[in-house]
Protein backbone atom coordinates (compact mmCIF):
# COMPACT_ATOMS: atom_id res chain seq x y z
CA UNK A 1 0.00 0.00 0.00
CA UNK A 2 3.09 2.34 0.99
CA UNK A 3 1.46 4.59 3.44
CA UNK A 4 2.50 4.36 7.24
CA UNK A 5 0.43 1.76 9.30
CA UNK A 6 -1.65 3.65 11.65
CA UNK A 7 -0.42 1.70 14.46
CA UNK A 8 2.74 3.92 14.72
CA UNK A 9 0.65 7.01 13.93
CA UNK A 10 -1.36 5.51 17.22
CA UNK A 11 2.13 5.10 19.02
CA UNK A 12 3.66 8.65 18.55
CA UNK A 13 0.49 10.79 19.78
CA UNK A 14 0.70 7.80 22.67
CA UNK A 15 3.73 9.06 23.81
CA UNK A 16 2.73 12.81 23.72
CA UNK A 17 -0.26 12.53 25.82
CA UNK A 18 1.68 10.36 28.05
CA UNK A 19 4.51 12.82 28.58
CA UNK A 20 1.69 15.78 28.58
CA UNK A 21 -0.51 13.70 31.41
CA UNK A 22 2.71 12.72 33.03
CA UNK A 23 3.63 15.73 33.63
CA UNK A 24 0.72 16.56 36.04
CA UNK A 25 1.30 13.92 38.63
CA UNK A 26 2.32 14.40 41.81
CA UNK A 27 6.00 12.04 43.21
CA UNK A 28 4.09 8.13 43.27
CA UNK A 29 0.78 8.70 41.51
CA UNK A 30 0.43 7.11 38.39
CA UNK A 31 -1.79 6.57 35.32
CA UNK A 32 -3.22 4.10 32.77
CA UNK A 33 -5.42 4.39 29.47
CA UNK A 34 -8.88 3.60 30.16
CA UNK A 35 -10.65 4.56 26.92
CA UNK A 36 -9.08 5.52 23.64
CA UNK A 37 -10.43 7.36 20.58
CA UNK A 38 -8.45 8.19 17.28
CA UNK A 39 -9.37 9.35 14.12
CA UNK A 40 -7.75 9.11 10.90
CA UNK A 41 -8.16 11.95 8.17
CA UNK A 42 -5.45 11.28 5.56
CA UNK A 43 -2.71 8.86 4.92
CA UNK A 44 0.67 9.56 5.63
CA UNK A 45 2.98 8.57 2.78
CA UNK A 46 5.63 10.46 3.34
CA UNK A 47 6.46 13.05 6.51
CA UNK A 48 8.50 14.36 9.12
CA UNK A 49 6.09 13.40 12.11
CA UNK A 50 5.84 15.53 15.36
CA UNK A 51 3.28 15.05 17.84
CA UNK A 52 2.41 17.42 20.97
CA UNK A 53 -0.20 15.64 24.10
CA UNK A 54 -2.34 18.36 25.78
CA UNK A 55 -3.63 17.81 28.86
CA UNK A 56 -7.89 19.33 28.14
CA UNK A 57 -9.01 18.29 31.72
CA UNK A 58 -7.38 16.89 35.03
CA UNK A 59 -9.81 15.74 37.97
CA UNK A 60 -9.04 13.86 40.58
CA UNK A 61 -9.89 10.29 39.76
CA UNK A 62 -10.17 11.03 35.68
CA UNK A 63 -8.09 13.03 32.79
CA UNK A 64 -8.71 13.98 29.43
CA UNK A 65 -5.62 14.48 26.76
CA UNK A 66 -5.59 15.68 23.35
CA UNK A 67 -2.97 14.91 20.04
CA UNK A 68 -4.22 16.95 17.15
CA UNK A 69 -0.53 15.72 15.29
CA UNK A 70 1.14 14.79 12.88
CA UNK A 71 0.69 17.18 10.19
CA UNK A 72 1.96 17.29 6.65
CA UNK A 73 4.50 19.48 5.36
CA UNK A 74 1.34 21.88 4.59
CA UNK A 75 -0.37 21.91 7.74
CA UNK A 76 -2.93 19.88 7.38
CA UNK A 77 -4.24 17.58 10.04
CA UNK A 78 -3.99 13.97 9.55
CA UNK A 79 -5.11 12.66 12.66
CA UNK A 80 -6.23 13.07 16.20
CA UNK A 81 -6.64 11.40 18.82
CA UNK A 82 -8.54 11.48 22.67
CA UNK A 83 -7.50 9.51 25.48
CA UNK A 84 -9.14 8.85 29.10
CA UNK A 85 -7.20 8.17 31.99
CA UNK A 86 -7.53 7.60 35.41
Amino acid sequence: MGTLHGGILCDIADAAMGMAFASTLAPKESFTTVELKINFFRPVWEAHLKAQGKVVRRGQSLGYVDARSPTNAAGSLLRQRRLALC
